[in-house]
């Protein structure tokens, strides 16, 4: 499987999937640069995959669509315009053009009915998880949100996630001051800070390195504990009271 980064706007990514003269797209919110991408490489797009219906992840369909009537898979807890294959938790998208298939997980948090694809060693998470951060709660519970992340926790370390937005560095930036003593964040800044200075995407990267240094995958950890009842004035219980609390710090910083 061959993971191309369509940049669109100021820092989504669009990820194109080619085998051959074959193609998939993910979350296209603009369709300009994918049919630039599929007229200059000569192919031919196969189906779309769709997140969640935020419009910088889905308003690029209709136009992909005019194009090239293709499949359209999506959650099916959200109305979006163009999925005539809707999908959620167990089910199995199938391209067999490009030989894929990835099975379905649903993702509630950052929206309603996110929902995530993950197979051949890629997971394309949308807005749920990003490099060291999560997605903001606009329609979701803390308690969803939690429960999404964790399921993603369990997938295997080597993993590569591919989210759709460049938002590594401040992720970072917010992790290093919700654990300052944290040596693994702080190399991994130096490294993502060498990696934009050379105009490269930061994503995708191992699932790893997030349980080392993604604060909303460490509730569990003492310092994250102590930071989060700093930020509240009192003591806190669970994990998911202390992902709420650092999900709400970093809204504000």
């Amino acid at each position: 499987m061959n993971i191309i980064p369509l940049p669109a706007f100021n820092d989504n990514y669009i990820w194109l999937l080619r085998a051959g003269t074959r193609a998939a797209v993910v979350d296209p919110g603009d369709a300009t640069p994918v049919l630039d991408y599929l007229a200059a490489e000569g192919l031919s797009l196969d189906a779309i995959l769709i997140t969640h219906h935020h419009p910088d992840h889905t308003g690029g369909v209709s136009a992909l669509l005019a194009q090239a009537p293709v499949p359209v898979f999506g959650p099916a807890h959200e109305r979006i315009a163009g999925i005539d294959h809707p999908v959620g938790e167990g089910d199995v998208v199938s391209l067999p053009g490009l030989g894929l298939e990835f099975a379905v997980l649903d993702l509630p948090g950052h929206t309603a009915g996110h929902v995530g694809y993950v197979g051949g060693g890629a997971l394309f998470c949308g807005d749920t998880l990003f490099a060291a951060g999560c997605g903001r709660l606009f329609e979701g519970t803390p308690a969803q949100m939690y429960a999404s992340l964790a399921k993603l926790a369990a997938l295997p370390g080597d993993t590569q996630v591919y989210c759709t937005h460049e938002y590594t560095l401040s992720n970072l930036a917010f992790a290093a001051a919700v654990e300052p003593a944290n040596p693994a964040i702080a190399e991994r800044i130096e490294a993502c800070k060498a990696q934009r200075a050379a105009d490269r995407p930061t994503v995708p990267f191992p699932l790893a390195g997030e349980l080392l240094t993604n604060p909303f995958l460490r509730s569990h950890e003492a310092a994250v504990v102590r930071q989060a009842e700093a930020q509240v004035g009192r003591g806190l219980t669970t994990p998911v009271e202390v992902f709420a609390a650092i999900r709400e710090w970093k809204n504000r910083f």
